[in-house]
């Protein structure tokens, strides 16, 4: 019975995250004595917007040779801000707001593409350089800002409910169930996995690689546009700092949610159980009353962790796959 557990779980990478949810949850009520609804709705809330940001993350480490997106950070920041000054505060003006926020997301997912692609820069600096870019952007767009007044629709959909569920897990599920579909029904979820376990493979095969990496950055950086927009209306403002929390934070979730580092195999689930484990942590440290830079190196020894599991795996699945070749061949 044991085995055949261990076996499903294997199967089912988002089931180990999903567990730790459980657990993290049942030391939470220990801890605070209590055993409340409220609270792990607000958890809830925390965590769709860290799957939001997740979910887009995922989609670029799906790519494979250690792809990851560090202007996820800054997008959301810039975007809250740019949010604020276009919409300001006016209902009638969320679409202009929707607008702007898609914008940044569609030109900072093309400048990363670009930059991958055509001048061959690793991702992690490209996007790294890009993300400086926008935090000097973001320093302007501060200087610009008067005052924070926030849309009464766009704070209703960040932190209202319906029938008791926030509107915020509601959207988090939604694009989970999206992204599900897209990695697992869709050309170009084939396609990604394609690229993301052999690049030179899936060109050979006639898949378009330059195109499936340009969706990935897209994905990624709209998805955080997006997520700055909702996040600075359920905050209620923007500051500078806003969305440096989720750049660990995301990579953490990936990972520790089940997709492959390396790249070729993404679960979307197990980014939301990752999303909402992670946050937990978070809360039980807060507790605690540990300070802000142990939680931070807490974080950091987790992500450690679970890519020096995936590194072994893959190298012990490396070493089983050479010995098979060498095996002579028997009738």
């Amino acid at each position: 019975m044991n085995n055949a557990l261990m076996r499903l779980m294997q199967k089912n990478r988002w089931s180990w995250s999903a567990a730790g949810v459980i657990v993290l949850w049942i030391i939470l009520s220990i801890v605070t004595g209590r055993w409340s609804i409220a609270s792990l709705s607000g958890i809830l809330v925390s965590a769709s917007f860290l799957t939001l940001a997740g979910l887009g993350q995922m989609i670029v480490v799906s790519t494979g040779r250690g792809n990851i997106d560090l202007s996820i950070a800054s997008v959301i920041t810039l975007s809250a801000y740019v949010a604020l000054l276009v919409i300001k505060g006016q209902d009638a003006l969320i679409w202009l707001g929707l607008l702007a926020t898609l914008g940044i997301g569609l030109g900072v997912g093309l400048c990363n593409a670009m930059l991958v692609i055509i001048l061959r820069v690793p991702a992690i600096i490209a996007t790294l350089a890009t993300g400086y870019i926008l935090a000097t952007a973001a320093l302007i767009a501060n200087s610009s800002l008067n005052g924070s007044a926030i849309s009464p629709t766009l704070r209703w959909i960040a932190s209202g409910r319906v029938g008791g569920v926030p509107i915020m897990v509601m959207i988090a599920i939604s694009t989970v169930i999206l992204a599900a579909l897209l990695l697992h029904f869709t050309a170009y979820g084939r396609k990604l996995s394609a690229v993301g376990q052999n690049r030179v493979a899936a060109r050979l095969a006639g898949v378009r690689v330059n195109r499936v990496l340009i969706g990935a950055f897209l994905t990624s950086s709209c998805l955080a546009a997006f997520n700055g927009l909702l996040l600075g209306a359920y905050v209620g403002g923007a500051f500078l700092e806003m969305g440096q929390p989720y750049l660990l934070q995301s990579v953490a979730a990936v990972v520790i949610g089940g997709t492959l580092i390396f790249g070729g195999s993404s679960t979307a689930l197990g980014t939301f159980f990752a999303s909402i484990l992670l946050i937990l942590v978070v809360t039980i440290m807060q507790i605690m009353g540990l300070p802000r830079g142990v939680q931070d190196m807490v974080q950091g020894v987790v992500v450690i962790v679970i890519l020096g599991f995936a590194a072994g795996g893959e190298l012990r699945r490396s070493r089983g796959r050479v010995s098979a070749k060498s095996l002579p061949n028997r009738i």
